[in-house]
Parts: structure tokens; C-alpha cells; sequence
């Protein structure tokens, strides 16, 4: 089983993947995943609190994936060992919670996910770099340029597509006129040129379905496969 929902970022968020609100989960097992589309939350300052929490998601019955958004300590997610898991980059934060990468294609139950974390913080302004903001919010361009190789691999053909933020053409569906940056246009360009079933992306702070391919998801889990 593969479900998917929107950012938790710990601890604010993070008690909606209980037994009360995600009750699915008593009959999966570590070999099920969880995906959560950014602002995790969870590598950010390595607090006893949080600690913690990592703990308690290890101790799920399922797996957890995570891509990264905006509100992420990059340099201590940075520091992980990059492993390959499921022909795609991760960072094994442990054995039961893993990020995956930017600009990888994964396979997993036999369907492949087009992951591209990051986004832009429109507050980053009131922000300190490097305590409450990276710049590795942003892809670099080697980033883009593996995501593309790899897009190159797969014919342009996966089954999902996992954000963090999402196009300018979905944003203006949304009436959302705060970001436009080169991420927001890479993502224009993957919706006319990429072949894929459905895109789920977070970071908007609602659960919408935009069309029949686009759904932006906060508090909802919704089962993928």
C-alpha cells in the first residue's frame, strides 16, 4: 500500500499520522509507505522534542518518505550519506524514514515517482540564513540537470509526480500570485512535456483537487496504490 499527504512539520502537524486520524495504518506493514510532500520538519535542529518524534515515526507500521519543501535545516539534511534505494538517491535519516531526493525517479510497487522537493520561502526575508533559512530551498542547477537526465531515462514517462510547490499555471488555478521563480517554471514546462497519471504537491496549505491530475494536499492521506 502507498499513501500520500501534505507537510507535517514537526511538531505542528505531525499527529495527523496517529492511530485516531490514520487509522488505514493498522493494516500495513514497513514494507507500505507514507509519503509526506515537503516540510517535513523533522531535520531541523536535532532537539530532544524532535528526536523524539523520528522515533515515534519509526516505531509506525509503515515506512515513511519524505521530500523536502522550503522549511528544512539543509545543512544537517545535507549531511546524511547518499544512498541508492529503489533506483532512485535517498538519504536514509534511518531504516524506516528515508528522503528522497531531487530530480529522481523511483520505483516502487512496480510504479515509478518523479520527486522534486524545494520551493521558495516568500517570508525568507524575516528570516537568519542558516538558522531559520537555506538557500538549498532552491534547486541548484546540477539538480535540475539530474532531474532532466533522469526524465531522459524513463522516456519522459512515470506514473506520479511528487512536489513540494507546484507550477505557475496551477498557482494561477489557485489565485496565487506571491511565488514565480525558475521552480515554478520548470514545473510549467513538466506538465506540457511529461507523461504522467497524477501530481500531488503540498506547501499551499489546503487539500484541493485541482483537476483530475493535480491534487494539492495538507491534512488528507489519500491512498495511492
Amino acid at each position: 500500500m502507498i499513501y500520500i499527504t501534505g507537510d507535517t512539520h514537526i511538531p505542528n502537524d505531525i499527529k495527523k499520522l496517529d492511530e485516531h486520524n490514520f487509522e488505514e495504518q493498522m493494516k500495513m506493514n514497513k514494507n507500505d509507505y507514507l509519503i509526506i510532500c515537503g516540510d517535513f520538519g523533522g531535520i531541523w535542529n536535532n532537539s530532544k522534542e524532535e528526536l523524539q518524534w523520528r522515533k515515534w515515526l519509526s516505531e509506525r507500521k509503515f515506512t515513511t518518505l519524505f521530500i523536502d519543501g522550503n522549511h528544512e535545516n539543509f545543512d544537517l539534511l545535507n549531511k546524511y550519506e547518499i544512498k541508492k534505494w529503489n533506483s532512485g538517491k535517498v538519504h536514509f535519516i534511518n531504516e524506516s524514514v528515508i528522503h528522497l531526493m531531487r530530480g529522481q525517479v523511483y520505483i516502487l510497487d512496480g510504479l515509478k515517482f518523479f520527486t522534486m522537493g524545494g520551493a521558495e520561502s516568500i517570508d525568507k526575508y524575516n528570516r537568519v540564513e542558516g538558522k531559520s533559512w537555506w538557500k538549498e530551498e532552491m534547486p541548484s542547477k546540477s539538480e535540475y540537470d539530474e532531474a532532466l537526465d533522469n526524465l531522459d531515462k524513463n522516456n519522459w514517462n512515470v506514473d506520479y509526480v511528487i512536489t513540494h510547490t507546484a507550477s505557475i499555471e496551477l498557482m494561477q488555478q489557485m489565485c496565487w500570485i506571491k511565488e514565480n521563480n525558475p521552480l515554478n517554471s520548470f514545473f510549467n514546462m513538466l506538465q506540457t512535456d511529461l507523461n504522467y497519471k497524477h501530481w500531488y504537491f503540498g506547501h499551499f496549505h489546503d487539500d484541493i483537487d485541482l483537476d483530475n491530475k493535480h491534487t494539492l494536499l495538507y491534512e488528507k492521506i489519500i491512498r495511492i496504490k
